[in-house]
């Protein structure tokens, strides 16, 4: 009744038989799409199309050209779990002084993650003049804050998100939900890395136990398992990795060669099998590393006056001393060649602001704790980096999830969450320093000034280490996934 409205090719589909020869043929274009794309054949050729590194199965680690050429060669993440609170940190706000224990303006019932919120109170700690450029930051961390001359601070963060566990998420893979790839496994898979003795990404958990987000932090995501990052410290050594006792160093060095020649051979009978080559990297890795990660993670031949330097051998604060020998571990990975480390500060197995930041109740109390633990082991390293030479290929990335409130919560005595403005940190290699862009309103509740969004952290680092955020991709799902997703701009005023 309809065939006179159809087109020649609608009027074919009514046969039976042309329908399904049509119906085939689609499925089969479908099917070779999909082979081609995880293949990496489907890469766009045109100027401005997706880049995907070419990555040998046998050497998944092997160092990659970047884009362009980069300023910096790796990456340190400092990751204060819990929250930092930026306004009794970095962001000095003189109203917020002056208007301690008055509402919030046009705010008096104001309602955040906890419920309702109290008035406006000034940060516990004083805020002085430090280094040489004179920036005001307070006393909770005043031996970092004292290295502001090479700091380059975000005044103007904002997320996502006001819950810690997708906060997490969202800072370090960009997206709140689980299944994402961390920053470092993107730029792994970009660059991998110039010393295949030791994994190309490493993260440090902090002596208290690993974040909430846990693993999520340096997982690999929908990318190749190979380049999730492996974590341990200085505390907890990777598992499994020792040779057992009653095997014999001969027999083990004579089974490596026996399994290595029984590669070989399948190999050759099996030249295009990319997973089984994939899976030998893995494990003749893992045989290195018997050897390279016990002589990186031995503290014993640093001089005595560096551990001091950075506290590791404090006998009264012993998490203090741990935190310092996990800092002093970050820059023996970094001189080593490991391309990306994330080291965290604050660990959520002792229950909320008992083992991080997340001061809600007892602000100053926690705070007290935690401050020392982080500062004189984060300050040495970030000089100990600068005086080594290291800072001019090294790009020092420090981050929270989100900021927190002026404001305290009703009846308690610290600050609800605040991803509406908040300061990150940047040093090192390819960045304006001393610099701070972007600001927050007077009390330091929103940001207003040149605001910055994660998505344009993570396209700043990227950028650093000379790849272009919009074009670094992977095929997943049928969508050209990308850590920036649809976002982020390169910030340009902070570059050097």
């Amino acid at each position: 009744m309809y065939e006179g409205q159809l087109s020649h090719l609608g009027r074919g589909l009514l046969a039976r038989r042309d329908f399904l020869q049509h119906a085939v043929s689609g499925l089969s274009g479908v099917a070779l799409t999909h082979l081609l794309a995880q293949d990496r054949l489907l890469q766009a050729s045109e100027p401005g199309g997706p880049i995907r590194p070419a990555i040998d199965p046998a050497r998944p680690h092997g160092a990659r050209a970047p884009h362009f050429a980069p300023k910096a060669r790796n990456v340190l993440v400092m990751f204060c779990s819990g929250a930092l609170s930026h306004v009794d940190t970095w962001d000095y706000k003189p109203e917020l002084i002056r208007r301690h224990g008055q509402p919030m303006p046009g705010q008096d019932k104001l309602v955040t993650f906890q419920g309702e919120n109290g008035a406006l109170t000034k940060s516990p700690y004083e805020f002085r003049p430090r280094g040489e450029c004179g920036k005001m930051t307070s006393d909770l961390l005043p031996q970092l804050g004292a290295l502001c001359d090479q700091m380059c601070f975000l005044h103007g963060m904002t997320g996502r998100t006001n819950t810690h566990g997708p906060g997490e998420n969202f800072m370090s893979t960009g997206f709140t939900l689980d299944g994402f790839p961390s920053m470092g496994a993107w730029v792994t898979y970009a660059l991998g890395t110039e010393d295949e003795d030791l994994p190309a990404f490493v993260a440090i958990p902090d002596p208290r136990g690993v974040p909430q987000a846990s693993v999520n932090n340096w997982g690999p995501g929908f990318l190749p398992a190979v380049f999730q990052g492996v974590a341990f410290n200085s505390k907890r050594p990777i598992r499994h990795l020792q040779r057992p006792e009653s095997i014999s160093e001969s027999a083990a060095g004579a089974s490596a060669d026996f399994l290595k020649l029984l590669n070989e051979r399948h190999l050759e009978k099996y030249p295009g099998d990319t997973s089984l080559a994939a899976r030998i990297a893995s494990y003749e890795l893992a045989a290195r590393m018997q050897l390279s990660v016990p002589e990186v993670t031995d503290l014993s031949r640093e001089p005595a006056h560096l551990l001091t330097r950075y506290g590791a051998d404090d006998t009264q604060d012993h998490l203090k001393a741990s935190f310092a020998r996990n800092c002093i571990l970050a820059r023996r990975l970094l001189e080593r060649g490991v391309r990306f480390v994330q080291l965290f500060n604050g660990a959520y197995a002792m229950g909320e602001g008992v083992g991080n930041w997340d001061g809600h109740k007892a602000l100053k109390q926690q705070y007290d704790i935690h401050g020392p633990i982080f500062d004189q082991p984060a300050a040495a390293l970030l000089q100990d980096l600068r005086e080594r030479g290291m800072l001019e290929e090294t790009l020092v990335v420090g981050v929270t999830e989100f900021g927190r409130m002026p404001t305290f919560q009703k009846d308690a005595s610290g600050r609800d969450h605040n991803p509406a403005g908040f300061t990150c940190w940047l040093a090192g290699a390819g960045v304006k320093a001393p610099f701070a862009y972007g600001a927050t309103d007077e009390f330091g509740h929103r940001a207003v000034e040149n605001v910055t969004t994660v998505y344009d952290l993570h396209a700043t680092v990227l950028h650093l280490l000379g790849l272009n955020h919009e074009r670094l991709t992977y095929y997943h799902n049928g969508v050209e996934r990308r850590l920036t997703d649809v976002h982020g701009h390169v910030i340009q005023d902070v570059l050097a």
